[in-house]
């Protein structure tokens, strides 16, 4: 059985978790459009969070803020992303942490993309990954490091030639997957031929049509998305899954039992 949980806030994630009957949480530290004031807010502090959610049997997972490039060849962006990178890592690591999803970034418009994934790589050279990274694909830009399996493919080959590239994880979203252009049927296949692996799934619906670009994610069943092909392809990664859907406790604890039922 496949380990269920959604993304909730920090303060009270074990509550939170649980209220939705979720066994995995994933947290933002700190403002995920911000630059400054990342730490863990947990009240009793990281260790003692680490405690708790051991004691409770969630699974905690951390999401980089959106603001993080390392792709980027701005270097007001890029080195800045760097260092954020690696503090959510070691923050991460405080809390006992699975790993921390990031996404893969973009270059600029008049850039070649090559220089995006090579700064891919030159980011896991100077990482100190106390906990493993999860690199997740996106929906939309025509210069994105992430978008479609083509994109991985590049991606993945700068990652590898990186000191612990070997050790860089990857989470499929769905949504992101089906927005950006990748039918759901047969994708666990291509997308570990070319990463390896699947270290978590992010079960989304998506508002949009097919290839539409956008990342807009929907409830379970009420989006665009085969519901079939989704669930098909949270039983092939085989990864646990988190839920990042509209609404609360509510719509997150139907999301999950909707994937539940269906998964037997």
């Amino acid at each position: 059985m496949a380990v269920l949980g959604a993304h909730v806030d920090q303060a009270d994630l074990i509550g939170e978790a649980q209220a939705r009957g979720a066994q995995l949480a994933q947290i933002f530290i700190g403002d995920p459009q911000a630059w400054k004031g990342h730490a863990v807010g947990y009240l009793d502090g990281p260790a003692a969070l680490k405690q708790a959610a051991e004691d409770a049997g969630i699974t905690l997972v951390v999401h980089a803020p959106y603001v993080i490039n390392v792709a980027t060849t701005n270097n007001r962006i890029r080195i800045p992303s760097r260092k954020m990178l690696q503090k959510q890592v070691s923050l991460a690591a405080e809390i006992g942490a699975i790993g921390v999803v990031v996404h893969g970034g973009h270059v600029l418009a008049s850039d070649d993309e090559a220089a995006g994934f090579d700064n891919w790589r030159k980011c896991i050279d100077q990482l100190d990954a106390e906990v493993p990274i999860f690199i997740e694909n996106t929906a939309g830009g025509n210069k994105a490091m992430a978008r479609g399996v083509e994109k991985l493919e590049r991606l993945w080959a700068s990652v590898l030639e990186a000191d612990g590239g070997d050790q860089v994880g990857f989470c499929l979203d769905t949504c992101h997957a089906y927005a950006g252009g990748e039918e759901l049927a047969g994708l666990v296949e291509r997308v570990t031929a070319v990463t390896g692996r699947i270290d978590l799934v992010h079960a989304n619906d998506s508002r949009d049509a097919f290839d539409s670009g956008a990342d807009r994610h929907a409830n379970l069943g009420q989006g665009s998305l085969p519901g079939d092909e989704l669930v098909e392809l949270v039983r092939q990664a085989g990864a646990p899954v988190v839920v990042e859907t509209p609404g609360g406790v509510a719509e997150h604890a139907a999301d999950l039992a909707w994937l539940r039922e269906r998964l037997g």
